[in-house]
């Protein structure tokens, strides 16, 4: 069922000669297929087809659209147990991770059918004429969003389904109306192409235009970065680390026609622990937060990399629970030998900084690939005056930073980079003593959490992930959730066109019976 070949369009193709083999980390040895790296002509052939599909698929019903969605999550539910399979294989995650994530896919992609079936999201915008109007007449002037042309998308290496060949960014792209060309990601290319190979199913059997999807393999950067700089690739979508991310964005914004890159990159999550809820549910909250530093092995983007709390015995005590507790939880696997290296490298990093002290760390033996959870303390002013100590590592670790008061805990905060969440511990009656704290957090986050854990991402309307760079490069887009879809539109306004002439969505009697905003007035009504 794996060819280990890419998806051109409609058709298979390894006319490349470099290759290489997916890695199972919990048995340390390669898997068993071998995967043809794409070519520079396979680069070319994809672009021109999703350029020529683009042409059909732009105009393409908000119906039509919902029914390749729709067929995509069939398909890939038809895959069953072999893409689980195949996706344990590749990454060193729990059978219930993977099915998890299967159901966090196929619910996008029903989101976003329902989305583009009901068809409001174009936000049609309507000001009618006024050729009577003094001292200049008012014309017709009819506004929505359409989209933006061919988009790139990048597999994530700790997401093989939610944010890679079927996630959230190609999901919205086709509910946009934009083909998407996906370099898969070389650490899970197996459960890559089985999701391509559902893909191309689904838009077989909805007929959808040859080109409309392809999926390229790729061991290293090259691929990437000919796709990125090729001039009819319209948008980027990306989810990986701050180096990859940024270098994407700068190769973009170098082109002759800059593009845009949404890039979900770097976060630590800062956690706020304020004195009253340190002192009353401090037992509780590092149980808690023990389990969350450790779930996945720490290979979440909303990660609690950074405690912060105000120095005190209530704080103590805290650390205390924390480093028993997070030691008692066995270790578990990564997903690649080269993603726990870099845990290993960034976290030897840390502890080589001056101030900072190991407070707990799993110290029984533990099998290849698996990682030792590790946290670390350091006063406010030595974090302050050390950048580095700022710095994501991606895997279990966690670094509790002790401040002499709360202004000082104000000044790191400020002083942080943007991050995906920030969250606050607090008791109720204490919040409203810490209003500038909680300002200076907001200011730093995309999103914000009272009493809980960062970790664990809601797929729903409401959802913001993203925030100031470098958490993302561009903070007034999502990357899940319905609204994401706005990353690969743009505005277009017509100028007095007659009606018959006008796509549906902004046509006078309103055939698709959306919400519209009319003269300043929201309705479904016709004009």
């Amino acid at each position: 069922m794996i060819t280990g070949k890419n998806y051109i369009g409609n058709q298979l193709s390894a006319n490349g000669s470099k290759t290489y083999r997916t890695f199972d980390p919990k048995l340390n040895i390669e898997n068993d297929h071998t995967f043809f790296e794409a070519s520079v002509e396979e680069i070319e052939k994809a672009v021109v087809l999703a350029s020529q599909a683009f042409k059909v698929f732009k105009n393409t019903s908000g119906t039509k659209k919902a029914e390749f969605l729709n067929a995509i999550a069939d398909e890939i539910v038809a895959l069953d147990d072999i893409l689980i399979k195949i996706y344990i294989s590749e990454t060193g995650l729990p059978e219930g991770r993977a099915k998890g994530e299967r159901g966090r896919t196929i619910g996008q992609l029903r989101a976003f059918a329902n989305l583009v079936s009901e068809g409001s999201w174009v936000e049609a915008t309507i000001d009618t004429a006024n050729l009577d109007r003094t001292p200049i007449p008012k014309q017709d002037i009819r506004k929505m969003l359409v989209p933006l042309g061919p988009v790139v998308v990048f597999g994530a290496s700790n997401f093989p389904l939610a944010y890679s060949t079927a996630g959230g960014d190609t999901a919205a792209a086709f509910a946009a109306g934009c083909p998407v060309i996906v370099k898969s990601h070389p650490m899970h290319a197996g459960t890559g192409e089985l999701i391509a190979s559902a893909i191309h199913k689904a838009a077989q059997k909805t007929e959808m235009p040859n080109g409309v999807f392809s999926n390229l393999n790729s061991a290293g950067i090259e691929v990437g970065v000919q796709l990125v700089k090729h001039p009819n690739i319209k948008a980027v979508g990306f989810t990986g680390s701050i180096r990859g991310g940024r270098a994407l964005f700068d190769l973009a914004s170098q082109r002759p026609e800059p593009i845009p890159v949404f890039a979900e990159m770097g976060s630590v999550n800062p956690v706020i622990l304020l004195p009253e809820a340190t002192k009353n549910q401090g037992e509780v909250l590092a149980k808690t937060y023990a389990k969350s530093i450790t779930l996945g092995t720490g290979q979440f983007c909303t990660n609690p990399g950074l405690i912060i709390g105000i120095k005190g015995e209530p704080l103590n005590d805290f650390i205390n629970v924390l480093s028993n507790e997070i030691v008692k939880i066995e270790p578990s696997c990564m997903l690649h030998p080269n993603i726990i290296g870099n845990y290993e490298r960034n976290k030897t990093t840390a502890l080589q900084q001056h101030g900072l002290s190991v407070i707990a760390e799993y110290d029984q033996d533990v099998a290849v690939n698996y990682a030792r959870q590790t946290v670390t303390a350091v006063e406010g002013k030595t974090f302050l005056e050390n950048p580095t100590l700022h710095q994501e590592v991606f895997g279990p670790f966690s670094m509790v930073v002790q401040c002499e008061n709360a202004e000082e805990l104000e000044t790191i905060i400020s002083n942080l980079e943007g991050q995906l969440t920030g969250t606050i511990l607090a008791e109720d009656k204490e919040v409203s003593k810490y209003s500038s704290i909680i300002e200076a957090l907001q200011n730093r986050v995309g999103r914000i959490i009272f009493n809980g854990v960062p970790t664990g991402v809601e797929v729903c309307p409401a959802m913001l992930h993203g925030g100031p760079y470098p958490a993302s490069t561009d903070s007034r887009f999502t990357a899940v959730g319905i609204h994401s879809i706005k990353r690969w539109v743009r505005p277009f306004s017509y100028q007095s066109w007659p009606n018959d002439l006008l796509p549906d969505e902004l046509k006078n009697e309103n055939p698709l019976d959306i919400s519209r905003l009319v003269n300043g007035k929201q309705t479904n009504k016709s004009i």
